[in-house]
């Protein structure tokens, strides 16, 4: 189930999204990266070093169909104010989240100590067949890789929704847990 509004523009603001409901959970407060980097500075600011220092790659957590979680390799990328998750299309992970549009994003973490923070963003993620947008997506990757996606058809081109999300920060003797939900301001729990 992908959330995709029919006739509506599936770019606007969190009170303009319809809820979801997978599972006998509803999800009712979503919101796009632009709106997540206001919200909760800390966590964005620990995402966005964490995915530049891995080479942009996280691993993105789906359900598969037997219920199970998956966890596979991904390179979402941030643009025109949005989290985009983009990939060949067919493989497991997007068949996924066809099905059930919930993921878990996580930063690719390399050090067990922590040093450099660590973070996780929680959300659905909807469809957004718009041809010209997508147009400007692939030239973005193209100028920004080198990667040549141009004139092709991107399925699937999901934008991502954030419902949570956290971070770990250590440092100083003790480890920050900077927790985030849509709505509400980030919380701090220290841990020594």
């Amino acid at each position: 189930m992908i959330i995709q509004s029919e006739g509506a523009d599936n770019r606007g603001p969190e009170r303009d999204r319809p809820n979801l409901s997978v599972g006998g959970v509803t999800v009712s407060r979503m919101t796009i990266w632009t709106e997540f980097t206001q919200a909760s500075p800390r966590i964005s600011e620990v995402f966005l070093r964490r995915h530049a220092a891995a080479g942009n790659l996280c691993l993105l957590a789906t359900t598969r169909s037997d219920g199970y979680p998956r966890i596979s390799p991904l390179e979402p990328r941030i643009f025109e104010g949005e989290l985009w998750l983009v990939g060949m299309p067919g493989t497991t992970k997007f068949l996924d989240l066809r099905r059930d549009p919930r993921f878990c994003l996580h930063t690719a973490t390399l050090d067990s100590q922590v040093g450099d923070g660590d973070a996780k963003l929680f959300g659905t993620v909807r469809e957004v067949p718009d041809a010209e947008l997508q147009r400007r997506w692939a030239e973005s990757l193209y100028e920004d890789t080198g990667f040549d996606l141009r004139g092709e058809k991107l399925e699937p081109f999901f934008a991502a929704d954030i419902t949570g999300a956290s971070a770990v920060l250590v440092g100083d003797g003790r480890m920050e847990v900077v927790i985030w939900k849509p709505g509400e301001p980030e919380r701090v729990v220290v841990k020594h």
